[in-house]
């Protein structure tokens, strides 16, 4: 019952409701209320002090409607597809790996259509809504369709991902890291996916946010410079090859997991023991989280490695809310190709080498005015192209056939020559590999509330760290009486001016104030009290242990900012 007792705890309290729920509500969509906005924000504001401070990253920001192009470049517009079965009785639609997963327990995601539809076939299995015979089962595109202009003669759609406004924009990103790998780039935002049938609360949304790094690295050079810091660290590890087994996870250091070649790479490990560290500090505790190796049946096509950071809920099983691979030289390369732009990036070697080199001469006289105003890009391309290939098409058909954003051009022997000639190589140009961890940070958010939340004799305790918590530190007036109230009022108002999040709570009797507090998550709580009229003291109530201190007034800010940002613990307090 634990995740019903959250969901109506985060719905009472301001955390989450239902989207649009005056009109009969919109599965996939929460709003997040004024405290839950606030925990949002503040799980975001950890993870670009990880990504952006720590790790030397920086962010960008890019629109979140693309164009056609860039997602079919990206192989979005042809391959980011669901399978969908659809009830022959009540038209409901269901995705096929799923509803096949609920009735038989077997993790099909990865497999074809026709295998899914025989799998619904031999085992027999309803519609989950009505019992109705399902249909074959077929490639639905979860991307959101939308016209760009007013004419509507342009198709876009709403991001997937933000990982590709990331991608095409390497070039200028490239030139700001002066040239030189590795580097990351960052970006948090929206994302959007039309679900089939989304029927997870929190777990399967069609709008969402993203906290994404992409990590441009040298393919020839997987290390990390601090890896040997994070060494030690240990990871419950859930291997492909452990999972066919049908075997347990298991617990291995960051560095036997890259010796035994469990995890492929030291910078791909290094970012598994980050996301570990991350989680950790949200307050989620270890043994509900474990790292799963993609299975080569789901594993994406354009990935060597890939593992989710999973955590266990009561409700939904084991759910991934960090995703984490080798994306290897895909997307650079395929948007190189398909615009036509150089992507890659020069690697100088240590000594220069001469070397002899076959190079396509163009014959200008014929080439400006046969392709005209193309001219130039033609030959641009032909500098990219491999001699051997356009020698072989001349021996097998006398032409060439060159495809440049969607046009085709026929390269005769009478265009070209080829030319033997002496270099001297300073360096290569390579496509880099991409190391991205991906977080969703509303499954996040989830199971933040979800592994906190505790139930304590008759109280409700959310057991938030106190940097994260929405409300920083609550003000009590023991009993409502003017002098009280305005003492415990100048109290907020300094707490806020030093930029804490405070606030003042009169209703019900202070044993009321104490519960409500505890189940927002509020770490500290202040009492007013009469001795606070004669000395200028008050009383500090921690949250988790409900020890309470005596504090003079004027120290109130500097104290509770230490505790908020973990600089200070409580126990440090009740000492002094």
């Amino acid at each position: 019952m634990k995740n019903e007792d959250v969901m109506n705890i985060a719905k009472k309290r301001g955390f989450l409701w239902s989207s649009f729920e005056i009109y009969s509500g919109v599965a996939g969509f929460f709003d997040y209320g004024p405290l839950g906005s606030i925990l949002k924000n503040k799980i975001m504001d950890k993870w670009r002090n990880y990504y952006i401070v720590g790790e030397g990253f920086y962010e960008i920001e890019s629109p979140t409607i693309m164009p056609e192009e860039a997602l079919k470049a990206s192989g979005h517009v042809d391959h980011f597809n669901d399978p969908m079965t659809e009830c022959k009785e009540c038209l409901e639609v269901f995705r096929a790996d799923h509803i096949i997963k609920e009735a038989t327990g077997e993790e099909v995601e990865g497999l074809e259509n026709q295998e899914l539809t025989e799998i619904l076939s031999r085992e027999q299995i309803l519609c989950p809504r009505c019992g109705g015979h399902l249909t074959h089962v077929w490639s639905y595109n979860l991307m959101f369709q939308t016209l760009i202009g007013a004419k509507g003669k342009k198709t876009g759609y709403m991001r997937p991902e933000t990982a590709q406004g990331i991608f095409i924009p390497f070039k200028r990103l490239l030139r700001f890291y002066r040239g030189k790998l590795p580097f990351g780039v960052v970006q948090l935002g929206k994302a959007y996916r039309n679900e089939i049938s989304p029927r997870q609360g929190m777990i399967r949304l069609r709008e969402f946010t993203q906290a994404e790094a992409e990590i441009f690295v040298n393919p020839q050079n997987k290390s990390h410079p601090n890896f040997k810091a994070v060494s030690n660290q240990i990871l419950t590890i859930y291997s492909a090859e452990i999972q066919e087994e049908e075997g347990e996870p298991i617990k291995l250091t960051a560095q036997e997991a890259v010796s035994k070649g469990v995890v492929s790479s030291e910078i791909l490990t290094y970012q598994l023991c980050l996301a570990d560290k991350f989680m950790a500090e949200l307050g989620i505790p270890e043994d509900v989280i474990r790292f799963r190796q993609h299975l080569n049946t789901e594993m994406a096509h354009y990935a060597i490695d890939c593992w989710d950071v999973e955590v266990y809920t009561d409700r939904y099983g084991w759910i991934e809310i960090i995703g984490i691979a080798d994306r290897t030289d895909f997307d650079l390369k395929s948007h190189s190709k398909h615009s036509t732009e150089d992507l890659r990036v020069f690697i100088e070697y240590d000594e220069p080498t001469i070397i002899k080199k076959m190079v396509v001469k163009p014959d200008m006289k014929k080439f400006g005015p046969l392709f005209k105003g193309d001219a130039p890009k033609i030959i641009n391309a032909l500098k990219e192209t491999e001699p051997e290939i356009i020698t072989k098409a001349f021996e097998e058909g006398n032409v060439y056939n060159m495809e440049l954003q969607g046009n085709n051009y026929h390269l005769t022997p009478d265009l070209l020559s080829f030319e033997e000639v002496e270099e001297t190589v300073r360096g290569e140009k390579i496509y880099p590999h991409v190391i991205e961890p991906s977080y969703g940070i509303d499954r996040i958010t989830y199971s933040v509330l979800l592994h906190c939340f505790k139930q304590e004799d008759d109280r409700n305790i959310l057991h938030l760290p106190a940097d994260i918590a929405p409300v920083g530190v609550n003000v009590f007036p023991l009993v409502n009486k003017d002098d009280l109230m305005l003492a415990s009022e100048h109290i907020r108002n300094d707490l806020r001016n030093e930029g804490i999040i405070a606030e003042l709570d009169t209703s019900g009797t202070i044993g009321r104030r104490y519960a409500r507090s505890d189940e927002i998550g509020t770490p500290f709580v202040i009492t007013v009290d009469h001795q606070t009229l004669e000395d200028r003291t008050v009383t500090i109530r921690e949250r988790d242990s409900q020890e309470q201190v005596r504090l003079s007034v004027p120290e109130l800010p500097n104290k509770i900012i230490g505790l908020l940002n973990k600089k200070i613990k409580f126990s440090e307090l009740e000492a002094q």
